[in-house]
C-alpha cells in the first residue's frame, strides 16, 4: 500500500525509471512556479546571478520544473566537455549518466518536505573522448519568505569536482601496496614502469582505431596505472622461488602461477575492475593455453590482452640471469609470430605498425 504523504510519486517517475542510459532523461514533471510569483522568482535569479557568476565550481539556477534558469561558466564548460549542454532541463543533461536508483532518490528528494526539497550524492559525468568526472552533487531549494505553501520556487544544483582528490586517494594505496611487492621480486629494474607506458601507448593506438567501442579515454589513463599491479600477487610468492637463478621445476612453477589468483584477490578491492581483470588474466593466452583458468580468445578481458603482450615484449627486451637481452627487431618478430597463439591477433596487428614507440620507451627508460 502506498502511504499516504507520497502521493503518485511513482506513477510520475516512469519516465525517469525507463531511461535509456545512452539518451538523456526525459525532464522531471514537477510543478512550474505560479504566475503571481514570476516577479519574485525574477528577483531571486537575479539577486543569485550576481552571487555565483564569481564561483569557481559548477553553479545553476532551476525553476520549479528543474529547467535551467542560469548556469555560470564552470557550468556550461562542463556539460560542453560530455556532449550534455543544450538541454533546456538539469535531468536532460545529465540523466544518462544516473542509474536507475540515483535518478529516483534525486526525484523523490526534491518533491519530499522532509528532506528538505533537497538532493546530495556522487554523479560520474563520461564520455569516450573525455576523462570522466566525479561531481558532489548538491540540488538545494530557495524558498522565499512570500512562499505561502512553503514549496520551492527555484533550487541551485552544485557540482563539486572530486575526481583527482579521490583518484590520488586510491592510487596512493596502492601505489603503496606495489612499492611492498617490488621488495619481494628485485630483479626486475624498471620493468613495471615500462609495462605502464607499453600498455598506454598501445591502448592510445586502440582508441585511435575507433575498432573497439569500449576503449575510451578512461581507459587508457587507468591502463596506464594499472598495468604496473600485474604481478602484484607475487608478493605471495616464496622468496626462494621468485628469485631461484635459473628454471623452476614443476613444483615451484605451479607456486609461481598462483601469483595471477593471488593478484587477482588482492585487487578485488580496487574500484575499477580493470585492476583485477589485469592481475588473474595476464598470463592467459589467446589459444586457451594460459593460467589459471585457460580462458580463449575474447574470453580474456581486454585490459589483460593488451598487458600480456606489453608484458612479453619487456621480459625479451631485458636482461635476466638466465637470458640474454633481445634487440628490438627480435623481440618484435617473435611477438607477431605469436599473434592467435599467446597473443590477441588484431592487438597484434596495432603492435606492428607503433613497435617503433615501444623501442623507445625501452631505450628512454632503460634499467641503469
Amino acid at each position: 500500500m502506498r502511504p499516504r504523504d507520497e502521493p503518485e510519486l511513482l506513477e510520475e517517475l516512469e519516465p525517469v525509471e525507463s531511461l535509456d542510459q545512452s539518451e538523456p532523461a526525459p525532464p522531471i514533471e514537477l510543478e512550474a512556479p505560479a504566475p503571481a510569483n514570476a516577479g519574485t522568482l525574477k528577483r531571486i535569479v537575479k539577486d543569485l546571478v550576481s552571487s555565483y557568476s564569481l564561483v569557481p565550481i559548477p553553479v545553476a539556477i532551476l525553476d520549479g520544473s528543474l529547467s535551467f534558469l542560469y548556469m555560470n561558466q564552470p557550468f556550461e564548460r562542463l556539460l560542453e566537455s560530455f556532449h550534455a549542454s543544450g538541454k533546456p532541463t538539469l535531468i536532460g543533461a545529465i540523466g544518462r549518466f544516473l542509474d536507475q536508483a540515483h535518478a529516483r532518490d534525486l526525484y523523490m528528494a526534491i518533491k519530499d518536505p522532509r528532506r528538505g526539497y533537497s538532493w546530495h550524492g556522487q554523479i560520474r559525468l563520461k564520455a569516450k573522448d573525455s576523462s570522466s568526472v566525479l561531481a558532489k552533487t548538491t540540488i538545494m531549494p530557495f524558498r522565499p519568505d512570500a512562499a505561502s505553501d512553503g514549496r520551492p520556487m527555484a533550487w541551485v544544483a552544485f557540482l563539486d569536482d572530486v575526481t583527482e582528490e579521490r583518484n590520488a586517494l586510491i592510487r596512493g594505496l596502492f601505489s603503496s601496496l606495489l612499492e611492498a611487492s617490488k621488495l619481494k621480486d628485485n630483479d626486475t629494474g624498471r620493468h613495471i614502469e615500462r609495462v605502464n607506458l607499453y600498455a598506454e601507448r598501445l591502448a592510445e593506438a586502440l582508441y585511435e582505431s575507433g575498432q573497439w567501442p569500449e576503449v575510451d579515454v578512461d581507459f587508457v589513463e587507468n591502463i596506464g596505472f594499472l598495468a604496473a599491479m600485474h604481478d602484484v600477487g607475487k608478493i605471495g610468492t616464496p622468496d626462494d622461488i621468485l628469485n631461484k637463478k635459473g628454471p623452476l621445476d614443476e613444483f615451484e612453477w605451479n607456486i609461481m602461477k598462483e601469483h595471477t589468483i593471488n593478484g587477482a584477490f588482492i585487487l578485488s578491492s580496487y574500484p575499477n575492475p580493470m585492476a583485477k581483470q589485469i592481475a588473474q588474466s595476464h598470463h592467459e593466452w589467446w589459444n586457451g593455453t594460459g593460467y589459471p583458468y585457460n580462458l580463449v580468445g575474447s574470453m580474456i578481458p581486454l585490459p589483460a590482452r593488451i598487458v600480456a603482450l606489453a608484458d612479453v615484449y619487456d621480459a625479451l627486451r631485458m636482461r635476466r640471469s638466465y637470458k640474454l637481452p633481445f634487440d628490438h627487431a627480435r623481440a618484435s618478430l617473435l611477438i607477431v609470430a605469436d599473434g592467435g597463439k599467446h597473443f590477441d591477433p588484431d592487438i597484434v596487428e596495432v603492435f606492428k605498425r607503433i613497435g617503433h614507440d615501444f623501442d623507445a620507451i625501452f631505450n628512454d627508460n632503460v634499467d641503469a
